[in-house]
């Protein structure tokens, strides 16, 4: 059985989409990180960063219990383990890994701080907010240039960036990103979001 601690973010979400798509069994414990739930003893003996997500997985490499946090590596491990949504081995495999390095280097963080200072900023502050809204778009404008040449973020096959990437764009509007203004996103958002094991990976936790 796999323990997955989160919380409603787009990184927590990432890793329900792939335990739905897998199809594996799973049970949700929730962080509230809106009461600093985060900074308990428990939760930090499994996530150090004190960071949703983590997963202890009872089944882990040898029969073993593997706690795990990092969206990124709990993706990948969880692909890994069951042969899906990742390729094995050749170009395929790298074009997927260097589009979740992308995700997890750029487009999630500079999305959260363009979410940060267009939302919850105590007072206005110029400069961060051109900063980091800029810098959504030109992300934005690299990713739709990407899915302009196929149906997913790595090419024909969806994969766990396209995983990563889709929780992201579900908060367009946190960070005022119009998706007409990137057709091919807007294309490969709605594609993504018709699958169902993206709908119900989105509504985890239940709150």
């Amino acid at each position: 059985m796999i323990t997955l601690y989160t919380w409603g973010t787009p990184n927590g979400r990432k890793v329900s989409i792939l335990l739905e798509e897998l199809g594996v069994p799973y049970q949700v414990k929730t962080v509230d990180i809106t009461r600093n739930e985060q900074f308990e003893p428990a939760f930090l003996a499994v996530s150090p960063n004190n960071k949703i997500p983590a997963i202890v997985d009872d089944e882990g490499p040898g029969g073993t219990p593997l706690a795990l946090f990092e969206s990124g590596a709990i993706l990948q491990y969880l692909a890994e383990k069951h042969g899906r949504f990742l390729p094995a081995e050749g170009v395929a495999r790298y074009r997927t890994l260097q589009w979740l390095m992308f995700q997890m280097g750029g487009f999630g963080p500079m999305l959260g701080q363009a979410h940060h200072f267009l939302r919850y900023a105590p007072e206005p502050v110029p400069y961060a907010r051109k900063r980091y809204y800029d810098e959504t778009l030109r992300l934005y404008g690299v990713l739709d240039r990407q899915l302009a040449e196929g149906p997913y973020v790595s090419g024909e096959a969806y994969t766990i960036a396209d995983i990563a990437l889709y929780p992201w764009v579900a908060r367009h509007e946190w960070h005022a990103v119009t998706l007409s203004a990137f057709p091919a996103v807007e294309a490969w958002y709605r594609r993504v979001g018709e699958r169902p094991a993206v709908v119900a990976g989105m509504q985890v936790p239940a709150v």
